[in-house]
């Protein structure tokens, strides 16, 4: 499979490069969401993809599916976080490679402030990630983050 390259359209989007089997960001995330990153996933994990969770409104943003990558481990790392905390209300993130899957890493439940974090290995050659997550009944997902 050849491999994605994604550019940023402006300053303030994320940009993630699949550069010689690893992956970098080159902008944070956060400035493109409103949620912001709770650092769930540890030490020298850093934000390269943000999914924003939509209510059915489409307006309101109740949660956003962080994923993270520490280079120095050569781990992905996946969190749901909630806007708002709050009283508990079903919260998941997953995490996995494709076209093929080494397993998928899911942590889902009744939570107050986030679901997760879930790791994988970064992806081999040829290998893209995707990821979710679910805030109540709301759902987004996304993949790329190809090598």
């Amino acid at each position: 499979m050849k491999p994605i390259r994604r550019k940023a359209a402006t300053a303030g989007a994320l940009a993630v490069l699949a550069l010689g089997g690893t992956l970098a960001a080159t902008t944070p995330a956060s400035a493109a969401t409103p949620t912001a990153y709770n650092g769930a996933c540890g030490k020298g994990y850093d934000v390269i993809r943000a999914t924003p969770i939509h209510s059915s409104s489409q307006t309101t943003i109740p949660a956003t599916t962080f994923v993270t990558y520490n280079s120095t481990a050569g781990k992905v790392c996946a969190v749901t976080v909630r806007t708002s905390p709050g009283a508990r209300v079903f919260l998941e993130v997953t995490l996995d490679t494709w076209p093929y899957s080494s397993g998928e890493a899911r942590d889902s439940g009744s939570y107050t402030s986030y679901a997760g974090p879930v790791y994988k290995d970064a992806p081999d050659d040829g290998q893209c990630l995707t990821w979710s997550g679910s805030f109540d009944i709301y759902y987004d997902s996304d993949n790329g983050l190809c090598t």
